[in-house]
């Protein structure tokens, strides 16, 4: 169930569009965490000038985690204070009137934990569990008028053992086996997240991109979400990785914890998953891309850059035949 406080943000807007007066279209770039998220969020910060010569404003967790959004999701409560949320939608709408009035033409929101935190998906051993009633209530606190919402995916073997290094980083206890069990037999794949993202956004485009072809190049990323020439990328943009072995000891260390659950070699990157479970992961991965390149039932659409280069659908000129031009012998198999 999701409670809520509606503005009625389509009835305020009608009039105005009757007037001429031009809406502002808002983008969500909401993560997922560890797919380079805050990377993007240093290059939008870096090139703050030059993207609101663009008309394009950009909220990040600075401002997305300083009370904006305070009393949607009460910690200690089962059900949002109505009261607290209709101030909410309050404060929001104020925000985005003042932006409208100063002539910005899209607001550009990035904040990964729009859709839960990677601890929650660590301790529920799943992925984003409460993705679908999180966003169906920021849906109603910026008035039903969201344009697009990007979600990034990772390779579920990569996303989880960088997830939960983040989370032991952050001295939270190292799972057990049976907890990487847990995660690795989850029925829950991004598909599902993508189809709880789209039910509890069904007037919003989504689209989704993947770290393995984004990572490194947040202007592609930008331009994607926002349909506008990007910045150039003059930096190199790597913050927030994901900390290796002996990064992860000392900081066990430092919080007083165990560190035999880690693995005794000495360096490199930590893989909770066994060939096995990896394996499975990677399949449910490759199944989740095709469904996604089939049209995912039309609820959302998968992002391919079309700058990159790729192979051509023909062979190039040349001998097409096996061995040397002179060997014209009869070759057979012993």
């Amino acid at each position: 169930m999701t409670w809520g406080v509606t503005l009625g943000g389509p009835d305020r807007a009608a009039p105005r569009q009757r007037l001429g007066y031009r809406l502002m279209d808002i983008f969500l770039h909401v993560g997922a965490h560890r797919t380079a998220t805050t990377s993007f969020q240093h290059y939008l910060q870096a090139n703050a000038g030059l993207i609101e010569a663009l008309g394009i404003r950009v909220w990040g967790p600075s401002q997305a985690r300083n009370g904006l959004f305070s009393g949607i999701f009460p910690k200690f409560r089962s059900a949002p204070n109505p009261i607290s949320v209709k101030r909410a939608c309050g404060r929001v709408s104020l925000q985005l009137e003042n932006l409208s009035y100063a002539g910005t033409s899209k607001l550009l929101i990035s904040e990964e934990n729009m859709i839960g935190s990677a601890r929650h998906c660590v301790r529920n051993a799943m992925l984003y569990p409460a993705i679908g009633e999180r966003m169906a209530r920021f849906d109603e606190i910026f008035g039903h008028r969201l344009k697009r919402v990007m979600l990034t995916l990772r390779a579920p073997d990569m996303w989880w053992s960088s997830a939960i290094a983040y989370t032991v980083s952050r001295g939270h206890t190292v799972p057990d086996q049976a907890a990487f069990a847990s995660i690795a037999a989850s029925p829950r794949s991004w598909r599902d997240v993508i189809t709880d993202l789209a039910c509890a956004l069904p007037d919003t485009e989504i689209q989704v991109s993947t770290f393995e072809e984004y990572a490194g190049r947040p202007d592609a990323l930008f331009a994607r979400i926002t349909d506008e020439p990007a910045p150039p990328n003059t930096q190199t943009f790597w913050r927030n990785r994901t900390p290796d072995l002996p990064a992860l000891r000392g900081l066990l260390a430092q919080y007083g914890k165990p560190q035999n659950a880690l693995p005794l070699t000495t360096c490199g990157r930590w893989q909770p998953f066994n060939d096995a479970q990896t394996h499975a992961m990677r399949e449910t991965y490759a199944d989740d891309l095709f469904w996604l390149a089939a049209g995912a039932d039309g609820l959302a659409t998968l992002t391919v850059d079309p700058t990159r280069k790729r192979a051509g659908a023909s062979q190039p000129p040349g001998e097409l035949k096996k061995g040397h031009n002179n060997d014209s012998r009869q070759r057979k198999m012993a």
